[in-house]
């Protein structure tokens, strides 16, 4: 994420329980489970519950349909927290470092709850709705962010976490049309908007962002309305089902963030390339878990920072390779890859040392036992197409 077109969805990685959800082998399952058994999917555990991975058209299929027109992703997994309570916003800002307060109704921002040593403890959405704070984390954080959220935001703020809501994303050129035919409202919403709409009569919140690259939307709607709704969608002619491959694929072109990967607690928001996430006054005034290790990197440069690598030739480098200069001597690990259909060639991303970040910079990255080379490369591989307006 180096910037803030890259900013529209927290990251995830496996882990853990859902509360709240219906649990059959050790795994929940989201509303949309017997959904997804009708399409053919083929399910795996995913932070603690079965997801589908990809249905019978496979991720790369499902990978060029989000690109082209529209994808419908089962995101249910994600947590979907609400803050509510005199002061909650300000409360907020002592554990992120956004500007919560000067948030304004209908939007929403990227940000992190930071340890304090300024790692990553998770990478999250809030936005500011007409009566509470809405807070989308990562399914595998979600029992460590709600210790981290009650602790630090006090007996004021009531902290909860809505196993009733599901929660869809919509991704693609076509997801605008497509989703005016159910609410023509939705075209009024910009890159980072937030809004009340009906859906097959159904009040559901939308906003306007995702985890692909794309524009498009993501919806939380009652568990109870999710299987109507994702049908809804997906009969229109233009949306196809996308698992967690294509998901996967899809973020790793726009250089979207992974947690578990690209950023765990180890990691500042500096050197992951998320400095456009802390806007001037909190940088000035801190106030936030970590604030002076990240001062401290925003002054004086940090000992590494995330960068795109585009490998040579068709081998993929895969997260935890190890990465050398051209002299042979260490320079980092990859943190993501894979193959990358949209660039029809290998992609991933990693962190060196600051010297090394300088795009055209030739690495070689360890692959069971070859030597791939790759070149250092601004990120994102794919351009974003967000649909922006006035910021505000």
């Amino acid at each position: 994420m180096a910037d803030p077109d890259q900013s529209t969805a927290p990251s995830e990685t496996p882990h853990g329980s859902a509360d709240g959800a219906a649990v059959a082998d050790g795994l929940a399952r989201t509303a949309l489970f017997e959904t997804h058994l009708h399409l053919g999917a083929r399910m795996v555990p995913f932070a603690g519950y079965s997801m589908p991975l990809q249905y019978p058209q496979g991720p790369l299929a499902e990978h060029r349909h989000c690109r082209r027109r529209a994808g419908l992703f089962d995101v249910s997994h994600m947590g979907i927290v609400h803050l509510r309570g005199q002061g909650a916003a300000q409360a907020l800002e002592g554990l992120i470092p956004a500007a919560v307060t000067t948030l304004e109704p209908g939007r929403q921002r990227y940000s992190f709850l930071t340890n304090d040593h300024g790692g990553i403890v998770d990478d999250l959405v809030v936005a500011r709705l007409a009566d509470r704070l809405s807070v989308v984390v990562n399914a595998a954080r979600r029992d460590v962010d709600l210790a981290h959220l009650r602790a630090g935001l006090g007996p004021a703020v009531v902290v909860e976490l809505r196993s009733d809501l599901a929660l869809l994303a919509l991704q693609g050129p076509a997801a605008q049309m497509v989703l005016q035919r159910h609410d023509r409202s939705v075209g009024d919403l910009v890159f980072m908007d937030v809004a009340s709409v009906q859906l097959a009569g159904v009040p559901c919140t939308v906003s306007r962002s995702g985890y692909t690259g794309e524009d498009g939307f993501e919806l939380a709607v009652p568990t109870a309305a999710a299987a109507d709704i994702f049908g809804m969608l997906l009969a229109e002619p233009e949306v196809g089902p996308a698992g967690l491959g294509a998901r996967d694929s899809l973020r790793l072109e726009a250089g979207l963030c992974l947690y578990g990967h690209d950023l765990d607690e180890t990691t500042t928001p500096v050197e992951a390339g998320l400095v456009w996430a802390v806007p001037p006054r909190r940088r000035r005034e801190g106030g936030f878990p970590g604030a002076a290790t990240i001062g401290a990197q925003l002054r004086d440069g940090p000992g590494r920072l995330r960068v795109g690598l585009m490998a040579d030739g068709r081998r993929q480098v895969r997260a935890g390779a190890d990465l050398r200069d051209e002299d042979g001597r260490p320079a980092g690990t990859v943190t993501s890859g894979g193959f990358g259909p949209t660039v029809g060639a290998p992609v991933a991303m990693g962190y060196v040392p600051p010297e090394l970040a300088v795009p055209g910079t030739a690495l070689v990255a360890e692959v069971r036992g070859h030597e791939v080379r790759c070149t250092v490369t601004e990120l994102p591989f794919v351009p974003h197409r967000y649909t922006r307006g006035v910021a505000r």
